[in-house]
């Protein structure tokens, strides 16, 4: 792990050749270490870079803060995913690796979305798992290139269905290329998740370079 990088966080190095490297964003409560066995799930070999967010709700790790469940303090959304944009490409450099994919879960598939309209260039695409929109008008961003998997939950108690949807729309309209599932579960991860991701990834993989940019 470089030393002279801003953020807590832990790096595994590629043992694969040909796969993009993953940027690993966990939910609340969660830390650096939470994703890492997903990921080498969804990407067997790629090089992983998962980060702890800065923010303590009732000393839970977050990336961002809150003002109730659901509603967001979007100045501080704003400055922590140029924060973390920022990180990224300090970690590139020190790392010595392409544009990562994401792979964010709820409140770290939240600061992703946020990332993808303010940050644009920093992110190659990626999945997102239990995202909420993160702000209400985000800026024109241009996700051009970007391919991109929604994974919602259909009796989620947390993120209501539309608002997927919407979240879905907005990287649709910015140019992504968005994949949106719905799965029969709530707000936690299962199988069917990492089943939908590998897939996808696979699928990804193979019709375009997404190891170069």
């Amino acid at each position: 792990m470089a030393s002279n990088l801003s953020l807590i966080h832990r790096f595994e190095p590629a043992t694969r050749s040909g796969v993009a490297p993953l940027l690993l964003l966990h939910g609340t409560g969660g830390d650096e270490n939470d994703l890492l066995p997903l990921g080498r799930m969804i990407s067997p070999g790629a090089a992983l870079l998962s980060v702890r967010g800065q923010v303590l709700e009732h000393g839970m790790p977050r990336f961002f803060r809150r003002l109730a469940e659901g509603v967001f303090d979007e100045a501080d959304v704003n400055r922590r995913a140029n924060e973390l944009a920022d990180f990224v490409e300090a970690a590139r450099e020190a790392y010595g690796i392409a544009a990562p994919l994401v792979l964010g879960y709820s409140n770290g598939a939240n600061i992703a979305a946020a990332m993808l309209l303010l940050r644009p260039r920093t992110l190659r695409g990626g999945i997102l798992l239990r995202a909420m929109v993160p702000l209400a008008q985000p800026p024109e961003a241009d996700l051009s290139g970007r391919s991109l998997l929604l994974v919602s939950g259909q009796h989620d108690p947390i993120i209501p269905p539309a608002n997927g949807e919407q979240l879905a729309a907005m990287l649709t309209k910015a140019g992504a290329d968005v994949t949106r599932r719905v799965l029969p579960v709530g707000h936690q991860l299962s199988q069917a998740d990492i089943g939908l991701a590998r897939e996808w990834l696979t699928r990804v993989e193979a019709t375009a370079d997404i190891t170069s940019a």
